[in-house]
């Protein structure tokens, strides 16, 4: 079912870090890539995590437009997720799932790249992306197995423990991982270029668009 989804904000408590230190700019990515040119497989990282946004932002931009979801009535300051679309990022592309017309896709891709160039940041984070669930289980697993630790070996304890353990790890998952994709699984796509855009099937045989990237700069 489809559901409204607020627009990542900075009302999260984890802002009293102030982690906007690493605001990006254009050549962030080339400078690295140059000065660090020794390390293999350096090129593919920063490429999937600029994929990663761009897939994210294309995500949230057709989820906008009226042909891949319409939503009448709602408040236009509220971004709307589409949740029959999905994404899959690889250093080469992404993999775009859900029934949507190839024209509006060519679309929503260039106008999901320019306006998170723009900066329009925020875009490259998603509240469905994978790295949130990664976030979510290694907390649970970890606030799980000190609970454990520190605990007396008690059942009432242990149970008691563990229930806080998930509380807790529920609270703070969604910030976390929203921390975790802005500055580690996602970085602006100021050096992609997109070559086209294919009806294809993925790894396992899936039915999806394939939006293949070149690195430029």
């Amino acid at each position: 079912m489809n559901t409204p989804t607020s627009f990542p904000d900075t009302s999260s408590p984890f802002n009293f870090f102030n982690l906007d230190f690493t605001a990006p700019h254009c050549q962030q990515d080339a400078e690295l890539l140059k000065q660090l040119s020794f390390l293999p497989g350096l090129q593919e990282i920063l490429m999937l995590r600029q994929v990663h946004a761009l897939e994210h932002a294309t995500v949230w931009v057709l989820s906008e437009t009226k042909s891949a979801y319409s939503h009448p009535g709602k408040p236009t300051n509220v971004q709307l997720d589409n949740e029959l679309l999905g994404g899959l990022s690889t250093e080469h592309g992404f993999y775009l799932y859900g029934d949507v017309n190839i024209s509006h896709l060519r679309r929503a891709v260039t106008l999901a790249q320019h306006r998170l160039t723009s900066g329009e940041w925020d875009l490259a984070v998603h509240p469905r992306c994978g790295t949130n669930l990664s976030v979510a289980m290694l907390l649970t697993a970890g606030l799980a197995i000190g609970v454990h630790l520190l605990l007396p070996f008690r059942p009432v304890e242990q149970l008691i423990g563990l229930g806080l353990a998930a509380t807790t790890a529920s609270e703070l998952a969604p910030d976390l991982g929203f921390i975790a994709q802005r500055y580690l699984t996602t970085a602006i796509p100021f050096n992609l270029e997109t070559e086209n855009i294919t009806r294809t099937r993925d790894s396992w045989g899936r039915e999806a668009h394939f939006i293949k990237v070149k690195w430029c700069g």
